[in-house]
């Protein structure tokens, strides 16, 4: 079986097209946006107004997003939520081209776009299994984590040279039409769906958290997981600017460091075509020690070049231990219950991000910048190593999917 045989499969591979084209889109907008409130209003807390209330639904409706997953064929609810971005970014796009927009009018139209990914998520994490035969997950996985890579780098910097020539409005409508694409093949696309039938939502989430509970492997390294997007990344989201200001001379060292570690995660995702680890989640934690790394170097004020080859590493180890982790998930984890335990796994992600990202700069005014990104890296090392002592951690191999 050649690395790229998965592309033979007709599903997944117009589902892979239409993904990416979306993704893409996806990427642009995030620039786009920031530029269209900041030259429509000129206000910093308008910003962070609209890009809270994108954030606020999708954390909340997470789970529910897990239970539709679950209950209906995930295709139709992949559809819906991406009929719901696209009119959240058109809307944006349209109000935005007719003048300066209300705050409400902007907060309004972002939470329709998080809580279409908040629908979204946990269905295409549980989609894959239906497209691919079991053989090729793992293939299926390292393409779609290499078409994530490739578009967060490529998004932005594409973003920034439209936006010589067009309008961030504009840029937000290219976002709205990228996702028809997606929604026609969706619509097309003819997969064996697993659904299930609950009494309420209230008794779907429980049996999903139990569910949840029953494999220790699966809850260990999402709480690691948890607390590394609260002490490790958010921090760095914060510090890693400031610091790249004092320390490296600004805005372009700054992102020479995140487009090394989105390359980082294209190789990252390359590597594992066609590899199959017989212990696939020792594997994947030890990765996770590369994501120290860059907090370590910044701490240290190490020069940009050891710097920037930090952020490679971690992009590689990022990529490396999304695609173990989430085949895993998916092969071990009945398929009925799939988009529910995703969903739990992306809630404990993105439930304290917030948090961490807020904290980082008063804790760091109050100690120092290296202090706290410190901390960060010692607990990422700690954890790290709690999680390869687990048994189940050690003990599970590569064998037949279950479900």
């Amino acid at each position: 079986m050649t690395r790229f045989a998965v592309l033979r499969a007709a599903n997944f591979r117009s589902f892979l097209v239409g993904y990416t084209t979306s993704a893409l889109g996806t990427a642009m907008a995030g620039v786009a946006l920031s530029f269209a409130v900041l030259h429509g209003t000129g206000s910093l807390r308008d910003l962070s107004f609209v890009l809270a209330a994108r954030i606020v639904p999708m954390v909340l409706f997470l789970l529910f997003g897990g239970v539709l997953g679950d209950r209906f064929p995930r295709r139709i609810v992949m559809l819906s939520a991406d009929s719901v971005r696209a009119l959240s970014q058109g809307g944006l796009a349209l109000a935005f081209m007719a003048g300066t927009p209300t705050l409400w009018l902007m907060m309004t139209l972002a939470a329709f776009g998080g809580l279409g990914e908040a629908v979204f998520r946990p269905s295409y994490d549980g989609l894959a299994p239906s497209l691919v035969p079991a053989a090729q997950l793992p293939e299926a996985n390292a393409l779609l984590g290499l078409a994530n890579s490739t578009t967060n780098v490529a998004g932005p910097a594409l973003a920034g040279v439209l936006l010589v020539f067009l309008s961030p409005a504009a840029i937000l409508l290219i976002d709205a039409i990228s996702y028809v694409p997606s929604i026609v093949i969706l619509l097309y696309l003819r997969i064996d769906s697993t659904v299930t039938s609950g009494s309420s939502v209230l008794k779907d989430l429980r049996t999903g958290w139990r569910t949840f509970c029953s494999y220790p492997w699966l809850w260990t390294i999402t709480l690691q997981f948890t607390l590394f997007n609260l002490l490790v990344w958010g921090p760095y989201l914060v510090l890693g600017p400031a610091s790249a200001d004092r320390h490296y001379g600004g805005a372009s060292a700054w992102g020479l460091v995140v487009a090394l570690y989105g390359g980082g995660s294209v190789i990252g995702s390359l590597l594992l075509m066609g590899r199959r680890p017989r212990r696939p989640l020792i594997v994947a934690v030890v990765a996770t020690y590369a994501l120290a790394m860059p907090s370590a170097t910044l701490a240290l004020r190490a020069p940009l070049a050891v710097v920037c080859v930090a952020a490679l590493v971690a992009g590689c180890g990022s990529a490396i231990f999304n695609t173990l982790y989430l085949t895993t998930v998916q092969q071990r984890v009945p398929p009925e219950a799939l988009s529910r335990v995703m969903s739990y796994i992306a809630f404990g992600a993105y439930s304290v991000g917030p948090v961490g990202l807020a904290l980082a700069g008063p804790i760091s005014d109050a100690t120092s910048i290296s202090a706290v990104l410190t901390v960060g890296v010692g607990w990422q090392l700690v954890a790290t190593s709690a999680v390869l002592a687990v048994p189940a951690v050690r003990r599970l191999r590569r064998d037949r999917p279950v479900g």
